[in-house]
């Protein structure tokens, strides 16, 4: 297929045709494409070119890395590199160079004199993407601190599932954010961890350099447009608000204040939170107060902090860092927050309470004009607020449990305000001296579930999960099912996150101990896998191109036994963009998903899921990584990038050529040499000075003589006839030579035969003399010169001067007045 608008491969003086190719066949296709006016060349000064290096794989070998190296010829002469136009295929690593030799994975911006991309390991066509299957999480202590709290799950680019988490009420100078490679089980890359949390955006650093304390029930808010971007509650020494941490670039991305801390009556020395709805973050400092954050822009809502709607707790003035005691959930478009506004440290004493913010309004939500009682007395407390959900999975209700020295005690209110009997959850029925915390919502396969981290008294570490669709305590799973293959049992549970690829929950609680828990059984490890790949084609072209996909082929597991899993749990879906379930195809016996019925020109991006119940891990090692690959047919995938052709006037082609490696050996692509065509400001100008002599004297008038010359000859200097001798100035007032010129003279032909085809160089003159015998006068002599830009490459049109004029006059030009041109 060729792709529309490409150049196709131009040779460079003297380059063989065709393309290098190594001995098995492997090749690389240039081609560049004119990104500022398209499909026009030769391009221009000022111009930007698309250079565009397609890879052909023949090897039929055993995978091996592609490396493809791009060098810009002429970097920062003829051409300079665009920052952030390099494109890669799909889980390709790009690279840059300064040097040509040693290369980075920042982008060096125009600096840049070579670029690089290195494929995986592959076999066929190329377009297709891989994720690797997650292996079972073994419970392990990992660098997440006694005082880490709920994971934060991320999925990176290649497929690799990592768990962050941040220290609860720690800080502000000690490093508190930690990263878990659950992939590989071992940290992230990118440490030591744990690593401090700042303010100022930027890479993360280390030691105790931070500046953010953390409260004491943390919960976090997904950035909905920026994968891997996490909001958390953050508070500093003069202000609570939104910290930003992007866990794909390890980085800090910035700090918005919400609150200043006052000087009272009543101060913002901490917060709960962060929850999000509709494309914001909200929060309750310990004034009771909502906060906002828009996630989009990263700026304090409009109107923030809005009202008080729960009691302060820990306000009093000067106890900045000071612990939220309570937490908040959305329901059905509202914001809840729970206050336990205990007698230490609180400006007013009193039981825990349940408040309600509607951000339609901005205001207290109506039915709870004042907050309401939601513990047994003033000592009880709380860390958290959960919504309740009715049989159908909609929301009814909000509720709050609190630890109360004996068992614990649920409180619960319908949306409205109502009164709400608390649910049959157990949490009432645990030990005294339990401590319940924010629950996991888990809607899987119909049944819409609560799992809660329960721990404290007798209880070293448990989870007590609730079915909301049947009303009772989940199925199958243990009233309180405790973790003895993990630490012993001793996990002091803070809470889970839910990874819907696995189907699993990742644990994490107080006694630093990350671990999976099968949301069915309670059991630990979680014996479940599997993996998500995205398939977007046009991704894998950048050429700017039509027509390069023919459509999908098929979805592959390897690496794994599938003698290993449990065909009765075994599922695969395939989804669009919008989460729209497009199929469920079978896995055939070899582990393959036949993907050829679905278009690829209705569905341009698909999604394809893969989950698995295992029956034992021995297909997860340190050298075997099942994976899950999906596929298409269409052209070889590409890599390219920019650059702007120099203003400089000299520059005349701009030229391109790729080199590379993968199992077959090296390779080098055709060169490609691209003419630029003058720009307005790189063009000669020539004027031309039409003159004839004033006296009949050929000697005068010939070259080097005196003449004189003038627009017009005197009355009868001819007669009625003579030899007119003519002389033609040639300037070339512009920047660059001019060449091929010649002089346009219909009259006097004889004066363009003088002048011949020359070169004239910019600020040059060259003078032009010529004569004819006058058969009847009065004769006017206009002249032209035609020229083009020198240098300029096959096919620029030329360029005519203005014209100009002499007269050869008679006795008639006194009836007449000479033409001054």
């Amino acid at each position: 297929m060729i792709a529309a608008g490409s150049l196709q491969p131009v040779l460079a003086a003297g380059a063989p045709a065709g393309t290098t190719t190594s001995a098995a066949g492997s090749t690389l296709l240039k081609t560049a494409q004119n990104a500022t006016s398209p499909g026009q060349f030769p391009v221009q000064h000022g111009d930007t070119v698309n250079w565009a290096v397609g890879y052909h794989n023949s090897s039929t070998a055993d995978p091996t890395p592609v490396t493809v190296t791009d060098p810009i010829t002429g970097a920062g002469a003829a051409q300079t590199y665009v920052p952030g136009s390099l494109r890669v295929p799909p889980g390709w690593t790009p690279a840059w160079s300064t040097d040509g030799s040693s290369f980075t994975g920042a982008d060096q911006g125009a600096a840049t004199t070579a670029v690089r991309a290195t494929g995986p390991a592959t076999t066929g066509a190329g377009t297709a993407v891989s994720s690797d299957l997650l292996p079972p999480v073994q419970a392990a202590t990992r660098a997440t601190g006694g005082d880490g709290f709920t994971p934060i799950l991320y999925r990176t680019a290649s497929g690799d599932v990592e768990a962050w988490n941040i220290y609860h009420h720690t800080g502000p100078a000690n490093p508190i954010v930690v990263c878990n490679d659950l992939s590989s089980g071992q940290p992230c890359p990118g440490g030591p961890w744990p690593r401090p949390l700042n303010t100022a955006p930027g890479p993360l650093g280390t030691g105790n350099t931070g500046n953010i304390y953390t409260p004491l029930s943390p919960q976090y808010v997904l950035d909905p447009g920026r994968p891997g971007v996490v909001y958390y509650p953050a508070t500093t020494a003069t202000a609570v608000g939104a910290g930003c941490l992007d866990m794909g670039t390890r980085a800090n991305c910035g700090f918005v204040p919400l609150e200043t801390s006052g000087a009272g009556p009543s101060s913002a020395n901490g917060l709960a939170g962060l929850v999000g709805y509709d494309g914001k973050a909200y929060g309750t400092a310990s004034t009771g107060q909502v906060l906002c954050l828009e996630i989009a822009s990263q700026a304090p809502c409009p109107g923030q902090p809005f009202a008080a709607i729960v009691p302060p707790n820990h306000d009093l003035p000067g106890h900045t860092y000071a612990l939220y005691q309570g937490g908040m959930t959305v329901a059905d478009g509202r914001v809840y927050a729970s206050s336990s506004p205990t007698t230490s440290g609180s400006s007013a004493a009193g039981a825990t309470a349940l408040g309600c913010f509607d951000p339609a309004t901005g205001a207290v939500c109506a039915g709870w004009t004042t907050p309401h009682p939601a513990g047994p007395n003033a000592g009880a407390y709380t860390y958290g607020a959960f919504t309740s959900f009715d049989t159908a999975g909609h929301p009814n209700g909000v509720c709050t449990t609190n630890a109360t020295g004996g068992a614990p005690s649920t409180s619960c209110y319908t949306l409205d305000g109502g009164a709400l009997a608390a649910p049959a959850t157990g949490l009432d029925a645990l030990p005294a001296g339990a401590l319940v915390f924010a629950p996991e919502v888990v809607d899987s396969g119909g049944d819409n579930r609560s799992y809660f981290g329960v721990w404290g008294g007798p209880l070293p570490g448990d989870t007590v999960c609730y079915s909301w669709t049947h009303a009772e305590p989940c199925a199958g799973f243990p009233a309180v099912a405790g973790h003895p293959t993990v630490s012993n049992g001793a996990t002091r549970d803070y809470g889970y996150a839910y990874d819907s690829t696995t189907r699993c929950l990742i644990g994490l609680g107080d006694a630093g101990v990350l671990f999976s828990l099968d949301p069915a059984t309670g059991a630990s490890p979680c014996l479940h896998s599997g993996a998500a790949v995205t398939l977007k084609p046009t991704n894998f072209y950048c050429d700017g191109g039509t027509g390069h996909v023919a459509g999908y082929t098929e979805a592959r597991l390897t690496g794994l036994d599938l003698g290993h899993t449990d065909p009765t749990g075994t599922t695969v879906s395939v989804t669009d963009p919008g989460g729209t379930v497009l199929a469920t195809p079978p896995l055939s016996p070899t582990g393959t998903v036949d993907l050829s019925g679905i278009s690829a020109a209705d569905h341009p991006s698909i999604t394809v899921t893969v989950q698995l119940s295992l029956t034992g891990t021995s297909d997860f090692t340190a050298t075997n990584h099942p994976a899950l690959t999906a596929s298409f047919q269409g052209d070889d995938p590409q890599v390219c990038l920019r650059t702007v052709v120099t203003a400089n006037c000299a520059t005349t082609h701009v030229d391109d050529t790729a080199t590379g490696t993968d199992g077959t050996g090296a390779l080098t692509s055709n060169p490609v040499s691209v003419a630029v065509a003058p720009g307005a400001q790189c063009h000669p100008d020539i004027t031309v000075n039409k003159e004839i002599c004033t006296v009949a004297s050929p000697h005068a008038c010939g070259p080097g003589g005196a003449g004189p010359w003038a627009k017009s000859s005197p009355v009868g200097l001819l007669q009625l006839l003579g030899t007119a001798y003519w002389r033609i100035t040639l300037t070339n007032t512009g920047p660059v030579d001019a060449s091929g010129v010649t002089v346009n003279d219909a009259v006097t032909t004889a004066c363009s035969r003088a002048a011949g085809t020359f070169t004239l160089a910019a600020g040059a003159s060259r003078q032009v003399y010529c004569s004819s015998f006058l058969l009847a006068l009065p004769v006017k002599n206009t002249a032209t010169a035609t020229y083009y830009p020198a240098g300029a490459p096959s096919g620029t049109p030329s360029t005519t001067s203005p014209p100009s004029s002499a007269v050869a006059c008679s006795l008639l030009c006194i009836l007449a007045a000479p033409d001054p041109s």
